[in-house]
């Protein structure tokens, strides 16, 4: 690295909530700080879809990954270099695979969460749980605003 170089500086965050309403509600407290912190603030454009995702994934993982006992993961990696953000769900279900409603449901059941990440995330998918039983869904989603250093809050720097 030359001295003109700065190091690339990778936000990231990764917490266990209990597979409950509340913990999924936890897990999208955690992500809006952690945007802000990270330098998209609260408000703006990206900061609101990138929680809704984020809140729609925890939920999916409450409602149709849970298993008694087990909690889930959600992990957050900013990557300023790229200005893309990208969420990840790990629930302990692997036989429970996401898939896109052929239309929303207005009968309480639910539908329209996957349709939504769908429509907010540049991308998204599913891939098996490396470190046991269970999946990872995952959303990317490229911002405007992504500050190279975070302001507060939790991080990790990587090169």
């Amino acid at each position: 690295m030359t001295a003109t170089q700065s190091p690339v500086t990778v936000h990231q965050f990764t917490m266990r909530f209990s597979s409950t309403p509340r913990g999924a509600r936890l897990a999208r407290r955690m992500c809006e700080h952690c945007l802000d912190a990270w330098g998209v603030p609260y408000d703006s454009e990206a900061h609101d879809a990138l929680t809704l995702m984020a809140a729609e994934l925890c939920a999916n993982a409450v409602r149709h990954g849970h298993v008694a006992g087990r909690d889930f993961r959600l992990g957050l990696t900013a990557t300023p270099a790229t200005r893309t953000v990208r969420i990840e769900v790990t629930d302990t279900r692997g036989e429970s695979l996401p898939r896109l409603p052929a239309t929303a449901t207005d009968d309480g059941e639910g539908g329209r969460g996957l349709l939504l990440v769908a429509a907010l995330a540049d991308r998204w998918g599913c891939t098996p749980r490396p470190d046991g039983p269970g999946k990872t869904v995952w959303a990317e989603h490229t911002v405007d605003t992504l500050d190279m250093v975070a302001r507060s809050g939790p991080s990790t720097a990587s090169s």
